[in-house]
């Protein structure tokens, strides 16, 4: 089988996290001692003594296993990194360090799977884009990208070149978010371009909306804004926003995990037609999952510190944040939210094994006798 297996992507924000955990953990299930590894990173997080990226950190939970930044997480170019390498290259012994938590990852497992960071092209400025790091790990190349045809062609040529030009192989495609009622076209004409290539299509991960909702910590950040009731409830899942203006439009005996964006002088009105209708239908929970209270949007530092009708939102223990936006635009700033797989949503992380467990071809990577 595969010793060395580097996860690609077209771009940001296609499911490369999600492919890769999937990969992971459905390889483990197979009986291989398999390791991971980002070997460059951008976003980390600070642990004290252990500075991480964050999915590194993700995997280690999720997968359970002891991280070690010199092996998990070897290089991470936050903020000014770049320039300073630029400034001064040999200061930074960025493919060392890559190269010895590779040699102490293949040391223990079977295989390992390492999980590339940003489009291909991304680290090129210190010598590290994807295509680099896989050739400088002898590792064999699995690419995803976003579902469609024309442009997921497209993005696979412009973003193959680089490994075609580093004599990287790609063994195979994940195409993900594809919906369902075109599922059998992509797999069709994406698969016949590919076979014309050489590359196997491993599978087509259908559109999974549960994995794009967000959660009420998320949609805090979103609207810059400051808690003001059960801050401990902020991991609650949100599936649908509701403005206070249209509450009666909705059905809300049927609707759950809602997120109310409602400004302060409307709060009241719409909690007590909330819970009309919710006592109507003789539900007992609420189906709110949080509240965004919004002010004008014309006063950016002003926040709402209290609110008469809170025995409701006590009552309940919902999540209410507080910002300066108005309704408007806080709805537009969450519509915009780029949702990603964390450790505060184990769910997103096991549906995610799932999807690949179910639609994903791993023969290609298993097959006997076959090392990179």
């Amino acid at each position: 089988m595969l010793k060395s297996i580097y996860v690609a992507a077209t771009s940001q924000h296609v499911g490369k996290t999600t492919s890769t955990l999937g990969l992971v953990a459905a390889l483990r299930q197979k009986g291989v001692n398999v390791g991971y590894c980002k070997p460059v990173g951008q976003k980390f997080v600070d642990l004290g003594e252990l500075m991480v990226d964050k999915d590194a950190l993700l995997f280690s939970k999720i997968m359970d296993f002891q991280l070690a930044s010199e092996v998990h997480s070897p290089v991470i170019l936050g903020k000014g990194a770049t320039q300073a390498y630029l400034d001064n290259p040999e200061a930074f012994p960025y493919r060392a360090r890559i190269q010895k938590a590779a040699e102490w990852l293949h040391r223990y497992h079977e295989a390992v799977v390492y999980e590339g960071t940003g489009h291909p092209g991304v680290g090129s400025v210190v010598g590290l884009s994807n295509a680099d790091v896989a050739k400088m790990l002898g590792a064999s190349v699995i690419m995803v990208v976003e579902g469609g045809i024309g442009s997921t062609i497209d993005r696979l040529n412009m973003c193959t070149a680089l490994f075609r030009e580093r004599e990287v192989p790609v063994i195979g495609v994940i195409v993900n978010k594809v919906l369902p009622e075109k599922e059998e076209k992509v797999r069709h004409y994406v698969g016949k371009w590919l076979k014309g290539r050489g590359i196997p299509l491993l599978g087509t991960l259908p559109y999974d909306r549960s994995l794009s909702d967000p959660i009420m910590a998320t949609i805090k950040d979103a609207v810059g804004g400051q808690v003001l009731y059960n801050e401990d409830m902020l991991d609650n899942r949100v599936e649908e926003i509701v403005p206070g203006s249209l509450v009666e439009m909705h059905d809300l005996t049927k609707e759950r995990n809602i997120l109310l964006v409602v400004s302060h002088h409307r709060l009241c009105e719409a909690l007590e037609k909330i819970e009309k209708l919710t006592a109507d239908a003789e539900l007992e929970e609420s189906p709110l999952a949080g509240i965004i209270l919004t002010r004008d949007g014309r006063h950016p530092n002003r926040f709402f510190t209290t609110v008469e009708c809170d025995e409701y939102i006590k009552k309940h223990r919902i999540p209410t944040v507080s910002t300066s936006l108005d309704t408007f635009g806080s709805v537009v700033k969450i519509s915009r939210i780029e949702v990603k797989i964390n450790t505060r949503t184990p769910w997103k992380a096991y549906r995610a094994i799932e999807l690949i467990k179910k639609h994903v071809n791993l023969d290609v990577i298993m097959q006997p006798g076959l090392v990179s």
